[in-house]
């Protein structure tokens, strides 16, 4: 690890060179891929460079352990010196580990009630709920793109971007078919009914570089309705397209509009169609869904939120918190906090978190 870190170390220093050098400074892309490029490495250095200052005071207070006069003093340096050595060790551990580099990303997300039909719709409308609530704690903005409410309240399909300081990093744990179990409203004996609601969570792509033919779309417009298209139903101002290569199907409503709804379409195929890309699986198009949030069948589950008991578990950490009313109205840092911490631990073991 250390010799990693003086690598860093040497790193940073000619970057700095780097940049104050005549030629960096009039090349701005280049000024600013070099600037960047230091700040990624500036906490580590920064931290890397504590620790040699700790590890100098450390050495110091040991050479005078020996001495009569200074002996109990040293020693307590020492032992308060090597804590705080261990510390910083563990904090350069972290920092170490490879970072997702869509992290600090924006993210679209989708969520569709799967299994149990009326009661999964209601279910996907509870989920955007919760995480639109998670969202205004966090100062996110949330953009519906395109929604398909149920006949009974709630969404058989709902596409939203979020966007914010770090979306990705805490919502990409969200990948996957979500539980419920719960007496629905119209249970008239009081039993408790298993449903499933999918979430898939994309980092958003700036300028992504995917050429797109207009002869491999089809494209349909139609009267705007539901969440945010009531006031702009009466024109065919919403916008359907088909990828036909790879059958994706994308729609936008939200804009009065319908240029401005298929300029918005067609930014969330080219997001929908490199995600595909980035799990090289673009040309078989049922896998990208199901490796990521599955068919939607009951019995696959990453999370299950279970209302009898107030309780909510995430089945690939074994977490159980119960605080499902909480968690319910956006309290979500408690679950995401331990699913950075098991991602954590598993990237400093050399292991990847599937997510």
């Amino acid at each position: 690890m250390f010799e990693r870190l003086e690598d860093i170390k040497n790193k940073y220093e000619e970057l700095k060179l780097e940049l104050i050098k005549p030629e960096v400074l009039s090349d701005y892309n280049k000024l600013k891929t070099l600037s960047k490029e230091k700040s990624d490495l500036e906490e580590i250095v920064t931290k890397y460079e504590e620790y040699q200052k700790i590890e100098k005071a450390m050495l110091e207070a040991n050479s005078l352990i020996n001495d009569p006069d200074f002996h109990e003093i040293a020693a307590n340096e020492v032992k308060d010196l090597s804590e705080k050595l261990e510390s910083i060790k563990k904090e350069l551990e972290i920092l170490l580990v490879p970072k997702d580099e869509n992290d600090n990303k924006n993210i679209i997300m989708e969520i569709r009630g799967a299994a149990g039909g009326d009661e999964a719709n209601i279910f996907a409308g509870d989920l955007f709920r919760m995480y639109s609530y998670y969202a205004e704690k966090n100062g996110w903005k949330i953009e519906v793109l395109n929604s398909i409410e149920g006949t009974s309240g709630g969404f058989s399909q709902i596409e939203c971007m979020i966007k914010g300081s770090n979306v990705y990093s805490k919502l990409k744990y969200e990948n996957g078919s979500h539980r419920v179990q719960r007496v629905p409203a119209t249970e008239t004996q009081g039993r408790v009914h298993t449903s499933t609601a999918t979430v898939l969570v994309m980092p958003e792509v700036e300028d992504v570089n995917i050429d797109i033919k207009e002869s491999d779309l089809k494209i349909d417009v139609f009267h705007s309705s539901g969440a945010g298209g009531q006031s702009v139903n009466t024109s065919n101002s919403a916008v359907r397209i088909t990828h036909i290569p790879t059958g994706f199907i994308v729609a936008c409503q939200t804009e009065r509009s319908q240029l401005k709804n298929k300029e918005n379409a067609i930014r969330l195929l080219k997001i929908k169609l490199n995600a595909a890309m980035r799990q090289k699986q673009a040309d078989e198009i049922g896998e990208t869904r199901k490796s990521k949030i599955g068919t939607g069948d009951r019995s696959e589950k990453i999370r299950t939120y279970n209302y009898p008991q107030n309780r909510v578990t995430d089945h690939r950490i074994n977490f159980s918190i119960m605080e499902l009313d909480r968690v319910m109205e956006g309290n979500l840092d408690p679950i995401i906090e331990a699913l950075i911490t098991e991602d954590m631990r598993l990237k400093l073991a050399g292991e990847n978190f599937n997510f």
